[in-house]
């Protein structure tokens, strides 16, 4: 259907491909059974082919393989495609919690290639078949971290500020097109990979989350993910912050107990 205009009628899913990317885990995960459930035709993209296949096959959709810090995987990812009309830009993460003055430089070096690179190099090989589509959607994963700054959290919240304002440039330059532009920025998220691999163990990341009563879940921002997608297209949801009740700010969560 590449090339055919959308109007708001054929939202919110049928017909519609969705790619979303770091979709063997966590948010990525969440988000894809949920736009299947909608009515998408997902295209499921991470590195991990295994876990992503057994997700595919469950919900009915297409699993390829993807890394988005490789210029080379991006490119057969996108070679596979024939018509995308969102892409969810979800892939990133965490990798230390240290200070300025003890930086290190891979791990920074990591967070910027898979948070900011990563988005853009998708996004950019992606926009020809997002325009044709006559009703595209752009849609990044941020943080509230993309907002704040805190100690301990700068590989991670200079990345996530990347994101925010790649988005905002973004949506400007596509200001004319057919093309949304939308940011979901969460804040406290209990998933079962991210705090793990930003502190370095179970016990480390367990701590993060103590005391607080329903962090949020994988699927509290799927679903804010698949409202925003599922609105009449002149409609753009520029910026969402979703954050549990218990983190009134990135430093004031209640902790019971």
């Amino acid at each position: 259907m590449s090339g055919v205009s959308r109007t708001p009628a054929d939202l919110p899913g049928s017909g519609r491909t969705a790619v979303v990317t770091g979709a063997s885990s966590g948010i990525g995960a969440a988000t894809a059974e949920r736009l299947a459930a909608e009515g998408f035709d997902v295209v499921l993209g991470a590195r991990r082919l295994d876990r992503l296949t057994a997700l595919a096959d469950r919900i009915g959709g297409r699993a390829l393989p993807l890394d988005v810090t490789d210029a080379d995987s991006v490119a057969a990812f996108v070679a596979e495609l024939d018509q995308v009309d969102v892409l969810v830009n979800n892939a990133g993460g965490a990798f230390d919690a240290k200070p300025v003055a003890d930086a290190d430089l891979d791990s920074w070096a990591r967070a910027f290639d898979v948070n900011v690179l990563g988005s853009v190099r998708l996004t950019k090989a992606l926009l020809p078949l997002l325009r044709a589509s006559g009703a595209g959607d752009v849609l990044f994963v941020g943080s509230t971290a993309g907002m704040v700054s805190y100690e301990g959290g700068a590989s991670y919240t200079a990345a996530k500020h990347g994101v925010h304002t790649l988005a905002g440039t973004l949506r400007l330059e596509l200001v004319a097109e057919p093309i949304r532009v939308i940011e979901i920025a969460p804040g406290m998220v209990r998933t079962d990979e991210f705090a793990v691999n930003r502190t370095g163990s179970e016990e480390a990341a367990a701590a993060v989350y103590r005391g607080v009563r329903e962090p949020l879940v994988a699927e509290d921002v799927a679903d804010c993910i698949a409202w925003t997608l599922t609105r009449p297209h002149h409609v753009n949801v520029d910026l969402l912050v979703v954050r549990p009740r218990a983190q009134a700010a990135q430093h004031k969560v209640h902790r019971e107990g």
